[in-house]
């Protein structure tokens, strides 16, 4: 997932701004917002999630990364409402929106994003998209079956099985009132991504930084990553900080 997370961690840190508090919606283990919070130390990182072991395991990883910028709550992505009416800079999550059951329930997310995001607030979300034939599914989803655990292959495939389709995600982002671009990759949407105006210029610095992490990227995740940065930007999606 290397090469994945480098492709939405630059698009998130090109929507956040030193000082901003961020919410990071189903952050799971914390594995993207713990890469994001080490390159963003002037930035307040909220992690929230449903599931107690998750949180635990996200704990434990701040804490092995000494980060003092990250913070968790118990909560349900659906109802926010531990979060004010226009209190957060900037909402980002990746890769989770599937473990939603329901269309409603991804409609009553970006319904909260809405409530919570500031006027002049950032967007990053990404997930995967529904491909409506099977034999896209099983494509993907074993791209890289030999080099990985099977349980990998297996808990990807049935992602990409459970995830919502390109429609329901234009349905849901709705109430944002055109405040975020929705994105898909080109031919096949097997991933989509819901990103605001850039709100911080070009930083040397954090791009350097990224370009370390894409140094250390295998030749093969390396093509990854390129696909990725393809397959959105015929699509209209790009990033200066992309390395």
């Amino acid at each position: 997932m290397a090469s994945v997370y480098l492709y939405h961690c630059a698009n998130i840190c090109e929507v956040i701004r030193p000082g901003d508090t961020v919410v990071d919606l189903a952050c799971g283990p914390a594995n993207m917002l713990t890469m994001v919070a080490r390159l963003n130390p002037e930035t307040r990182f909220i992690g929230v999630d449903l599931s107690a072991p998750m949180l635990e395991q996200a704990r434990a990883l701040v804490a092995s990364k000494g980060l003092s910028n990250v913070e968790f709550r118990t909560g349900d992505i659906t109802d926010l409402s531990m979060f004010a009416d226009k209190s957060i800079d900037a909402v980002m999550s990746t890769m989770a929106l599937h473990h939603l059951p329901t269309v409603d329930m991804l409609c009553q997310t970006f319904a909260e994003v809405a409530r919570i995001l500031k006027d002049d607030g950032g967007v990053y979300m990404a997930d995967f998209g529904h491909l409506k034939l099977d034999s896209s599914i099983d494509y993907f989803g074993n791209q890289h079956a030999h080099r990985q655990p099977q349980l990998f292959t297996i808990d990807y495939i049935n992602s990409l099985k459970a995830a919502f389709f390109l429609e329901d995600f234009e349905r849901a982002v709705r109430p944002l009132n055109g405040r975020a671009t929705l994105y898909s990759t080109i031919v096949l949407p097997f991933m989509v991504a819901l990103k605001s105006a850039p709100r911080r210029a070009w930083v040397p610095e954090l791009a350097d930084s990224l370009a370390k992490v894409r140094s250390n990227l295998t030749d093969w995740q390396m093509q990854d990553y390129k696909d990725l940065r393809r397959h959105f930007k015929l699509k209209g999606l790009s990033s200066a900080m992309l390395p």
